[in-house]
């Protein structure tokens, strides 16, 4: 047992818990509030477009080029090069894309939005706002969530197409598969559901970067440096949730939508 003045580290943890899972809350109800801040949101929704456009670009080519080699590689082995578009296409649609986006989101996006809302917190502009009546989960956190949330959908499309095409260029050229098997496979084995579910992960991920970077943001430990910390704790936090979520909507999905028959 601790002390009289000391705290359980399960404690400490469950109420981190609690109070992020109270944010989250209301954030959701504060969403449906009026009046809503447009222009905030609207000038969100280009910063963190304009962070993440390009690195996503970036980063969706090789990984779709790696997912293409490796299963070619190993369908190859097995003789069955006439799935090589099918699953590699799965791949990057399920699970590549909406991570990718995510992880950049959280990275490049939350964190700003953490350090932002951090230094407003040690400046006590957040108290100063609250004394005049002004709600600032409505009036910042809102526009920057709803912002990361509209921009991963976004940045989902893109990584996919972007994936998907990488994949096939390796795969046709440097593997010298067949194009028409590529996209015949893919055809014969992805459905629109796969799209949706990319699509459903993306925007939880985004609402998940969105919240912790506020959250954070909202309980620094004092001064420059504790905002710094911060923001290091706010994307280790959502990259953990996230393959938390990942896995979870993953099983989810697989229980709830029959494969595609051939």
């Amino acid at each position: 047992m601790s002390g009289s003045t000391g705290t359980l580290p399960g404690t400490a943890a469950l109420t981190q818990v609690g109070r992020l899972a109270t944010l989250s809350w209301e954030v959701l109800r504060a969403i449906f509030k009026r009046p809503f801040q447009a222009r905030e949101w609207i000038q969100q929704c280009w910063f963190f477009a304009s962070v993440t456009i390009l690195p996503t670009a970036m980063v969706a080519i090789p990984f779709g080029a790696v997912i293409a080699l490796q299963l070619g590689s190993l369908t190859a082995q097995i003789g069955a090069q006439s799935f090589t578009g099918a699953a590699s296409a799965l791949a990057i649609v399920q699970q590549a894309s909406p991570l990718i986006t995510a992880l950049l989101v959280a990275g490049a996006g939350g964190s700003a939005v953490c350090a932002d809302i951090g230094a407003r917190k040690i400046r006590e502009e957040i108290d100063a706002m609250e004394v005049l009546g002004v709600n600032p989960i409505q009036r910042l956190i809102v526009p920057r969530v709803l912002a990361a949330m509209v921009v991963s959908v976004l940045l989902n499309g893109l990584v996919s197409v972007v994936g998907v095409l990488g994949g096939y260029f390796f795969n046709v050229v440097l593997q010298g598969g067949t194009p028409g098997a590529y996209l015949a496979s893919f055809n014969a084995l992805a459905q629109v559901p796969d799209l949706w579910v990319s699509e459903l992960k993306a925007l939880l991920y985004g609402f998940v970067a969105g919240v912790v970077a506020a959250f954070r943001g909202l309980n620094p430990a004092g001064g420059p440096k504790g905002v710094g910390d911060a923001v290091n704790q706010a994307v280790v936090i959502t990259f953990l949730l996230l393959f938390l979520i990942n896995v979870v909507l993953t099983a989810i999905y697989l229980r709830i939508v029959p494969p595609k028959a051939m």
